[in-house]
């Protein structure tokens, strides 16, 4: 489905598998480079995406209630809370690692009820995600499958 959107569906799609819908980008990276588009606007368009969708999950943390994020997106308060430590002693350098399965999601959403600085958190977060995909797409390439 995403395919057929273009890089407007790599962008869909890495904004989806950065909130908590459980997707996997790094298909849609595959089939765009499969496609041929160049592998640095794949980098590009997949690490805006996956940032922005990393963002709302960060004000998702921010702006909802308890009782909304454990009905609704099944996220249990223990989860985030045991992120805190972790974010006490890294503080918004831990935006780094939002890009991992799993965990990326509730670390973004614990950062955000924490109320750590969004615009450093997103510059941050935005440098790990770029790393991400520039390292996914010279392994790709690297296989000789594209």
């Amino acid at each position: 489905m995403f395919e057929r959107l273009g890089l407007f569906g790599l962008f869909l799609a890495c904004l989806l598998s950065a909130t908590i819908v459980p997707f996997s980008s790094e298909a849609i990276v595959a089939g765009a480079l499969a496609v041929g588009y160049p592998s640095f606007l794949i980098v590009v368009v997949a690490t805006l995406g996956n940032t922005t969708g990393g963002m709302i999950s960060f004000y998702m943390g921010w702006l909802c209630k308890w009782e909304w994020l454990e009905r609704w997106f099944h996220i249990k308060r223990e989860k985030v809370e045991r992120f805190r430590s972790h974010l006490d002693r890294y503080g918004v350098w831990a935006a780094l690692l939002t890009w991992l399965p799993i965990v990326g999601d509730p670390l973004a959403i614990a950062m955000g009820f924490m109320r750590l600085n969004p615009w450093w958190t997103m510059l941050i977060m935005f440098c790990g995600k770029f790393l991400r995909y520039l390292a996914t797409t010279y392994l790709l390439g690297l296989t000789g499958w594209f």
